[in-house]
């Protein structure tokens, strides 16, 4: 991983605006990126110690922070879980630190991940892309925001399905462009005067 954390956050960003928004991949992403209520963090571990410490240090944060300063965080680990498989084998350790730490029914972690796959599909499945980001993600939300969105949009198991067909009809070559663009605007946004 070479990118300066000014550039992975900056990706991140762009990638939140372009994919996560700009498909509608989640349609209670806008709000809180328009209010700049999402803290992103460049994480430097390097090993899962090193990340599991940094996430606890995170839910900690979270947990403490107003909604109105920070309703969820993107914590993004470019350096350690680069592979998939070792990426969602973490994830129980993920929640069992939320549980641990009494943050159950309070917060949870869902993930994101550049090589993610549903169980079942194939590797280049462009469905696969819902749940991909740039680098390694562990998104840290609150759960009363959850509760809130669920119920301003009641039918949200839907969400998953429009989302597929929305890939499916952007297609392969058309995400890879999306991607493109946002690696292009991480490098304007952190080259600026």
């Amino acid at each position: 991983m070479n990118a300066t954390p000014e550039v992975v956050i900056a990706h991140t960003r762009a990638w939140v605006d372009r994919a996560v928004i700009g498909l509608n991949l989640c349609p209670f992403a806008k709000a809180v990126q328009v209010k700049g209520q999402i803290r992103y963090v460049f994480c430097e571990a390097s090993d899962a110690t090193e990340l599991l410490a940094a996430l606890c240090s995170e839910l900690h944060l979270l947990a403490d922070a107003p909604a109105e300063q920070f309703d969820t965080t993107l914590l993004i680990h470019p350096g350690v879980l680069s592979d998939f498989l070792d990426f969602n084998d973490f994830l129980a350790v993920a929640d069992g630190a939320v549980e641990e730490l009494g943050y159950e029914g309070i917060l949870q972690v869902a993930s994101f991940h550049p090589q993610f796959q549903f169980a079942d599909s194939a590797l280049d499945d462009v469905s696969n892309a819902t749940n991909r980001a740039p680098y390694p993600i562990l998104h840290l939300l609150r759960e009363t925001s959850i509760d809130r969105a669920v119920a301003a949009f009641p039918e949200a198991e839907s969400i998953f399905e429009a989302n597929i067909q929305t890939l499916e009809n952007l297609g392969a070559d058309g995400w890879a462009d999306l991607q493109a663009q946002c690696l292009a605007d991480a490098e304007k946004a952190t080259h600026k005067g």
